[in-house]
């Protein structure tokens, strides 16, 4: 019997590197995929003068961002035997907690691993060619080089398999990923 974690593929990276470009891709083509947590947050948060934002208060913008994580992957388990391609994943807290320089709480890691996708995890590497900033991204191009490395570091330790996407058009990104997952 395949485990939900075979069915789960994650997308990281660091900001302005086309994740959420190719998990629209993916899921225009079909397949289930999550919400991103940041950009989500931050759109709430600013709508409402919230006090969870990167720019205001990154251990609780970390907390929410956990939050959102565990709540995607239960709403995953409800695709029941259909593969589901994630917007980043919970040990992208980790990261981000790891890069802010904040502790990472014991339940953070508990979550780590207890809310785990495929071993092999899809990364966007930087594209300075494709990086812009704007309203809610608003990391210079070295964070997203910081970022990156962050995420590589905390998904490796965690026993996972690093998968470069190739810097190439979405279409191109979208096949490489099926071929990849056997989709």
């Amino acid at each position: 019997m395949q485990n939900d974690s075979d069915r789960f593929f994650v997308l990281t990276g660091g900001p302005g590197s086309g994740k959420t470009t190719l998990i629209e891709a993916l899921r225009h083509a079909g397949f289930a995929a999550s919400v991103e947590a940041g950009r989500g947050i931050i759109r709430d948060q600013s709508a409402i003068g919230g006090p969870a934002l990167p720019w205001h208060d990154r251990a609780l913008f970390a907390e929410l961002m956990l939050s959102w994580e565990m709540r995607s992957y239960q709403i995953a388990l409800e695709q029941t035997g259909r593969p589901v391609f994630f917007d980043r994943g919970v040990p992208d807290t980790l990261g981000y907690l790891s890069l802010s320089g904040l502790p990472i709480p014991e339940h953070a890691h508990a979550a780590a691993e207890r809310f785990r996708y495929h071993r092999r995890v899809f990364v966007a590497p930087l594209w300075p060619e494709i990086f812009a900033q704007d309203k809610e991204r608003r990391q210079t191009l070295d964070e997203a080089e910081r970022t990156h490395h962050a995420l590589v570091g905390v998904y490796t330790e965690l026993g996972y398999e690093m998968v470069p996407l190739p810097l190439a058009p979405v279409e191109a990104r979208l096949r490489f990923v099926l071929a990849q997952t056997g989709l």
